[in-house]
């Protein structure tokens, strides 16, 4: 049973979802949003002559929700190249986000440690992650399409940098950040280092490294739409700029909501596993 305010809350939350598709809706059936044909005008002004494309205008509600009911009815039917179900182009992505994110994983967590645990590590590695950090992700697409000539492993290739460095520093400071009483604890027990760091220090700064892990599964859930929008092929970011050449505002708001809602599922589990292997002090 809900207690008061979870009940509030979700009550709250459904009243502001219908107030705002109310008000999409009237504002499309208004014609204060820009019609079909003053759409089209503008997409042919800035590509410079007529198009030959259908356009739709901006949807209403109902129709985003048709849209919706369509394409989840048979999410996964494959007609060809440009023309792949919902489910396949959110497959692909997630494919994508998983390889990239893991292997973010099984890098920075080991090396974080590594950080955390020696000073002089910390020391002397802090200014080329200083450095390297703040490049944008995407930078390094040229660079890793030169390189590794495929669409598919450069999208990999940058979700796996933009996911290295949130674990990295998330795990190194969650293990600098150990307590020292607890160490004192293992080395009187004379546990070994590796000992140690599995039974001490990784159940200590495991909330600290799940954080990490948090924010890298929602940046790469953000990159990897941008990067297939560059590098084209299949996945939920083709998609969308495949729809928006087509012009079908429809199925481009449709795919929006998709997005969100993996990145939703995406974050709650990552902060379900946060939530278990927190402890009170």
């Amino acid at each position: 049973m809900w207690n008061s305010i979870n009940l509030r809350a979700a009550l709250l939350s459904l009243t502001i979802l219908i107030v705002a598709l109310a008000a999409w809706e009237w504002s499309v059936s208004g014609g204060l949003v820009p019609s079909e044909q003053e759409e089209l005008s503008e997409y042919e002004r800035l590509m410079g002559g007529a198009s030959s494309t259908a356009g739709s205008g901006v949807p209403a509600p109902s129709a985003v929700i048709n849209r919706a009911i369509e394409e989840l009815s048979d999410p996964f039917y494959d007609r060809g190249s440009n023309d792949k179900g919902i489910g396949i182009q959110l497959a692909h992505s997630i494919g994508r986000v998983a390889i990239g994110y893991g292997l973010a994983v099984l890098v920075a967590v080991p090396l974080g440690f590594v950080i955390g645990m020696s000073p002089l590590m910390q020391k002397a590695l802090n200014p080329y992650i200083q450095i390297l950090r703040p490049i944008s992700p995407l930078a390094w697409m040229p660079l890793a399409l030169f390189i590794i000539r495929d669409a598919g492993q450069s999208a990999v290739f940058v979700i796996f940098i933009c996911s290295v460095w949130p674990v990295l520093v998330n795990t190194s400071f969650g293990v600098a950040g150990v307590k020292k009483d607890l160490l004192n604890v293992a080395r009187t027990l004379e546990l070994s280092r590796l000992r140690t760091a599995f039974t001490v220090i990784l159940p200590a700064a495991a909330p600290t490294i799940l954080t990490g892990m948090r924010i890298a599964i929602g940046i790469s859930w953000l990159v990897i739409v941008a990067a297939e929008m560059l590098v084209g092929g299949t996945g939920i970011g083709y998609f969308v700029w495949n729809e928006w050449n087509n012009l079908d505002l429809t199925s481009v708001i449709f795919s929006i909501l998709m997005i969100g809602l993996v990145g939703m599922v995406l974050d709650t589990i990552l902060a379900t596993a946060t939530r278990m292997v927190q402890y009170a002090d």
